[in-house]
């Protein structure tokens, strides 16, 4: 009952649903998602480490940067289950639809100050 309840705890949050959206998109840094979402860093690193510890997503060191990604290959089925069906639930949302025009236009070169 407890990987239930992660689950549907990460997917409660409208945040963590744009971060998800925005994953399916593209590979994106801490940085990039504050900006995409407007939120301070500890906000979106609780998010990220919220999806993370349910299986939705992963993170991956890159040189300097740590990039967050969906799990292309959770534990859990249900996880994949769920992100193919994502787009039925969410997919014509303005807030989502804005996002991925935002994300083409973010550069972690010119905001994450690294």
């Amino acid at each position: 009952m407890e990987d239930n309840t992660k689950i549907f705890k990460a997917l409660s949050d409208l945040n963590r649903l744009r971060i998800l959206k925005a994953l399916q998109t593209k590979t994106l840094c801490v940085c990039e998602i504050k900006e995409l979402l407007d939120l301070a860093n500890s906000t979106v690193s609780q998010h990220l480490k919220i999806l993370k510890e349910s299986g939705f997503i992963m993170e991956e060191k890159d040189g300097k940067w740590v990039n967050y990604k969906i799990n292309s290959q959770p534990k859990d089925q249900r996880i994949n289950s769920i992100l193919s069906s994502l787009d039925f639930w969410i997919y014509d949302e303005n807030l989502i639809i804005d996002d991925k025009k935002k994300i083409k236009k973010i550069d972690r070169n010119l905001i994450c100050g690294i």
